[in-house]
Parts: structure tokens; C-alpha cells; sequence
């Protein structure tokens, strides 16, 4: 039976309130120290970048720079996952499979550097993307960790709000939102169709290990 609208909002409310100072403070240094070692390997890349190829799913989505807004509410997406959590123990779980799709990552962007074409775009003409790319210079594309850390916060949400017993829409719109984050990935050219393939995988891979360990531990404390 779906609870009523306030009990699963407030459910979510008191997830929000547990260890907020420490999921708080988990986000803003994961951030700045994922952020510290992205442009750093960017600019000490072990050999020249290979271009990823265009295919023909990238003629599929129309560049639109109106989807900016969309690529940077990644992390706020994000950000909810590690809201949403229940206890510690779920906190760090979350924490473990973050940082360990930001190790393979950045290991395959420093050993197998990777860059996308250069799309002729007069980029000035669209001062938010102008910024970004000056900022990002379309490296470390494959694997796309936009899509790697949206298709996991998509799992992440699931699971969480589908245990508070939220309503059908609110487990669709976040789908959607993790939709809209990967389709504006490719729509801002920062990523190719490879890219967001190659980081759907990565999340793919982290989100079974993670569910794994969550019914483990679900099991264990079941039994004792």
C-alpha cells in the first residue's frame, strides 16, 4: 500500500536530517577533491589524447545549449543520493561505490586519455558552454563520468525512495532527471554516444557490486 504524501515526504525529511553536517561536508570535499585530481590528469596526461569517434547516435541528438542548466544539475542529482541516506552504514556505502567509479575513471583518463572532436561551434556565441569548455577542454571523455555517476544516483534513488514508498511519479521524474543529465551530456558536445556507453557501464558494474553489499548486509542483520 502507497503511504499518504506527507508520510513518505516526511520519511525522506528525517533520511535528510541523519548525519546532515557529515553528508554535507562528504559532498563538498568529495567535489573538491574529485575536481583537484580531474584537471589535474587532464593536464598531465601519460600520452597524447585519442579523438572518440563520432557515430551515428551522436547525429541523433541536436546540439542545444539551452540543456547547459541540465548538465550542471548533475550534482545536484547527486547530492540527494547522499541525502537520502538512512544511517551511516548506507552513507558509506555510497561514499565507497562514488569513490570507487572516480578511481577507475580517472585511472583510465591518466593511462588512456581520451578527447572529443572539435565540433565547429562558435562557442563564444554561448557564454555558458564558452566557459565550460574553456574550463574542461572536452578531455577525459570515455568513460563519461557524467553518465556514470547519473545512471548510479538513478539506481541509488530507486532503491531509496522505492523503500519509503514514494509515489510511481516521483520514482519517474527521477529517471527522467538522470535521462535528461545524459542526453545533455551529448546535446552541451561534451560527450559522443561511446562516452556515455563506456560510463553507463562503469555505473552498471559499481551499482551491482553496491546492491550486493546492501542485501548482505540486509541478510546478516536479518539472521543475527
Amino acid at each position: 500500500m502507497t503511504l499518504q504524501p506527507e508520510t513518505w515526504a516526511h520519511e525522506l525529511g528525517r533520511r535528510v536530517r541523519t548525519l546532515l553536517v557529515l553528508k554535507m561536508l562528504a559532498n563538498l570535499s568529495g567535489i573538491g577533491a574529485f575536481f583537484y585530481a580531474y584537471f589535474w590528469i587532464m593536464r598531465h596526461p601519460l600520452s597524447a589524447a585519442t579523438v572518440i569517434p563520432v557515430t551515428w547516435i551522436d547525429d541523433l541528438v541536436p546540439f542545444s545549449p539551452q540543456s547547459f542548466f541540465l548538465y550542471a544539475s548533475l550534482w545536484v542529482y547527486v547530492a540527494l543520493g547522499s541525502l537520502f541516506t538512512k544511517d551511516g552504514r548506507e552513507l558509506a556505502a555510497w561514499a565507497a561505490a562514488c569513490f570507487s567509479m572516480i578511481i577507475v575513471g580517472l585511472g583510465i583518463f591518466m593511462a588512456l586519455p581520451t578527447k572529443v572532436p572539435d565540433f565547429a561551434v562558435d562557442w563564444s556565441q554561448y557564454p555558458s558552454l564558452a566557459f565550460l569548455k574553456g574550463v574542461d577542454a572536452s578531455g577525459n571523455a570515455l568513460p563519461s563520468l557524467h553518465a556514470a555517476f547519473a545512471v548510479f544516483t538513478a539506481v541509488v534513488l530507486h532503491g531509496q525512495l522505492t523503500a519509503v514508498r514514494a509515489p510511481r511519479a516521483v520514482l519517474a521524474c527521477s529517471v527522467l532527471w538522470c535521462l535528461g543529465i545524459v542526453y545533455s551530456a551529448m546535446a552541451t558536445r561534451q560527450h559522443l554516444a561511446l562516452d556515455i556507453i563506456a560510463g553507463a557501464v562503469l555505473a552498471g558494474a559499481v551499482s551491482i557490486a553496491y546492491l550486493a553489499v546492501g542485501r548482505a548486509f540486509n541478510t546478516a542483520q536479518e539472521e543475527s
